[in-house]
């Protein structure tokens, strides 16, 4: 696997420093564990965070600290293991998403269908498998929040070039773009997106309302 198109270095450093809400950081993850350079990138900075704490002047606590901590995890309602949705021959399912609960395919648009992917923690962006065609189109859009794609099969281009398994793109509200699929077969990425996407052109906001992400 050849990847070309990494995460930003600001995101990469608030993934090691734990800064990152669950939707995000499991695109992310998924790619810093296909990708040599991104885990060298995050292994510096958790290094440097440990050298940094090894300087902190330390703080007296309380002798029963430790008694108080164990007894509150002692009290925590356990929580109960819910079964995948997906079982483990599901070819839409990669092995790193398995643990999660993965929802049945839905169709959106065209040649495009989603699997929203259940997260156990609060945040505000959503995370999901997106299978497209071989050779869709979509039509220029921008975002009103931000969109973390992590290509898994197959590719896809725009103006920022060709992304194929590994590789990593990053959309907002200040890129328009126009992905097309390439024809060697469908494309399934992992997203983790904030907001919507807003369709540019007069026919993209005619069909704007029926594209739902």
């Amino acid at each position: 696997m050849t990847i070309t198109h990494h995460p930003p270095e600001d995101l990469l450093a608030d993934f090691a420093a734990g800064r990152l809400e669950e939707a995000h950081k499991l695109v992310v993850e998924v790619h810093v564990a296909n990708c040599r350079r991104c885990a060298r990138f995050v292994q510096a900075i958790e290094q440097l965070a440990g050298a940094a704490l090894e300087n902190v002047e330390p703080v007296p606590i309380a002798p029963d600290a430790f008694d108080r901590v164990m007894s509150r995890i002692d009290e925590a309602p356990k929580r109960v293991a819910t079964p995948p949705l997906a079982s483990s021959t599901d070819d839409d399912v990669p092995p790193a998403l398995r643990k999660y609960r993965i929802g049945r395919r839905r169709r959106v648009a065209p040649g495009l269908s989603l699997r929203p992917i259940e997260l156990s923690g609060p945040g505000k962006a959503r995370a999901f498998l997106l299978r497209s065609a071989p050779g869709s189109r979509m039509l220029e859009h921008t975002h009103t929040g931000t969109e973390l794609t992590l290509v898994l099969e197959g590719s896809f281009s725009h103006e920022g070039g060709r992304f194929g398994p590994g590789d990593f793109d990053y959309g907002d509200d200040e890129i328009d773009h126009r992905p097309i699929v390439g024809d060697e077969g469908p494309c399934l990425c992992l997203v983790a997106m904030t907001g919507d996407l807003r369709m540019n052109g007069l026919l993209g906001r005619l069909i704007s309302p029926f594209v739902r992400l």
